[in-house]
């Protein structure tokens, strides 16, 4: 059974790790919780990154050995619920950062908060509103 204390991971293939971690590191905030330290023939290379003690991660993965480009949809949505107005001073760091403030597909999420693309296109929402778990 899944219940709330689960560790919970979301996996992404980047073009660049770099520029991955600017954007979310750099620019969201959050931590490096791992990464691979040397390349290693027929690993991935990993980045992994959360806030610390978080319940959730994303894992970051890139195989230049055999390139798996993403393949981002305007619906694949990281939604941060921030619980107060977006503060554009981190909307401005997040572009600062390699992305792209965009349009969201859903106009729900323009009207409660920002979206950016990432470097690889996928998209981060800062929503205002809570979440009532």
């Amino acid at each position: 059974m899944i219940d709330s204390t689960m560790r919970v991971r979301i996996a992404r293939p980047s073009r660049d790790l770099a520029a991955a971690e600017r954007f979310y590191v750099g620019g969201l905030g959050l931590d490096v919780l791992w990464r691979t330290t040397e390349r290693v023939s027929g690993e991935h290379d990993l980045l992994m990154v959360g806030p610390p003690g978080g319940a959730w991660h994303f894992e970051l993965t890139n195989d230049p050995e055999q390139p798996l480009e993403p393949t981002p949809t305007v619906d694949d949505l990281f939604v941060v619920y921030l619980g107060a107005p977006v503060d554009e001073a981190l909307a401005a760091r997040l572009e600062a950062a390699g992305g792209t403030r965009v349009e969201a597909h859903n106009p729900y999420w323009d009207e409660f908060g920002v979206t950016v693309a990432d470097p690889d296109g996928y998209r981060l929402v800062l929503c205002s509103r809570t979440w009532g778990a």
